[in-house]
């Protein structure tokens, strides 16, 4: 078992929940939320390759989820409302409820459960895999939400715009996949 290569899986895994944290940084601004988004993001990083090891060749077979397709259409609502946001009047945030947080949590997480199928053939101890993808998840979702916010502190509108760009690319990344 080598922990580098579970410590560089579990960084790929969190490229998505990044992306999509810095641009809901740039619109959104309670610290408090920033800490149960990126929660919810790392313990559905240690759900998902968990189901993906137990349910996965089953699943495979009988249903067929294209998580590109979905995370298309996740990140296209985002974007619409974040441009919906940037020309809002009012001074009003971005606001995520905790179903919006779940949701967007699986989402970017869809991509761990596969991972998890294939477990067993990086590490004898998959649990230790789960729990890394888990804490760099947290991590990195948390550092995107913060850089988010700062570019935003800094840039204004610019930094909204910017994370709009980067949604949609990721939108249309996925669409093409």
């Amino acid at each position: 078992m080598n922990i580098y290569i579970l410590l560089l899986i579990g960084i790929s895994l969190s490229m998505d929940s990044f992306s999509l944290a810095l641009s809901i940084g740039t619109n959104y601004n309670d610290k408090k939320d920033y800490l149960l988004y990126s929660l919810i993001v790392g313990i559905f990083h240690f759900i998902m390759p968990f189901l993906g090891s137990v349910l996965g060749n089953i699943l495979r077979n009988i249903v067929y989820i294209d998580s590109n397709k979905l995370l298309f259409a996740l990140f296209i609502f985002i974007g619409i409302e974040m441009i919906v946001d940037l020309f809002n009047k009012k001074e009003n945030n971005f606001k995520m409820s905790l179903l919006n947080m779940i949701f967007f949590a699986f989402s970017v997480s869809l991509d761990s459960f596969t991972i998890g199928i294939g477990i067993n053939n990086i590490t004898s101890i998959p649990l230790l895999g789960f729990l890394i993808f888990m804490i760099c998840s947290f991590f990195i979702t948390y550092i995107g939400l913060l850089l988010g916010k700062l570019t935003y502190k800094k840039f204004g509108i610019i930094a909204k715009v910017f994370g709009i760009v980067i949604i949609l690319l990721l939108a249309f990344n996925h669409l093409i996949k």
